[in-house]
């Protein structure tokens, strides 16, 4: 019985040290004036400023909402579609991002900086990958 307490004890401890990593490996996305609008955590899960949680996106580039209804996708090529499979934009290598028209719209620079097709600075999304912050901060899916 002291065994399988022990185990169990050892279990909780190494549950709540992932708990404590993936809390750490986090990633916030900001506004322009540096205000916290949320966070991406490191399976996907997206939350808002509250920590409410909006949306998911998954490892094949699944995206879902709150309700966890699908809302589109991210292709490996950084295509968006959206849930009945149309092209939304695309996320380029570099950051660039275009629409549906192929219209500049924006980019996520290499340090996070989101800007608009203005060039002005409309976020920050350091750390997390630029699909993602494209998805939040471009494409209204979540």
């Amino acid at each position: 019985m002291k065994l399988s307490k022990r185990i169990f004890a050892w279990v909780l401890a190494g549950a709540m040290m992932m708990g404590v990593v993936a809390t750490a490996t986090a990633q916030s996305y900001r506004s322009s004036s540096g205000s916290y609008m949320g966070k991406v955590e490191s399976d996907g899960t997206i939350r808002n400023s509250s920590n409410s949680y909006v949306g998911k996106i998954e490892r094949d580039g699944t995206i879902r909402n709150s309700s966890n209804s699908y809302v589109g996708k991210i292709e490996s090529d950084g295509t968006i579609r959206n849930r009945s499979n149309s092209y939304m934009g695309k996320v380029y290598s570099d950051g660039t991002v275009r629409n549906s028209s192929n219209s500049y719209i924006g980019k996520i620079e290499s340090d996070g900086t989101v800007r608009d097709a203005s060039n002005r600075n409309v976020g920050s999304a350091r750390g997390i990958d630029r699909k993602y912050a494209a998805v939040i901060f471009f494409f209204d899916l979540l």
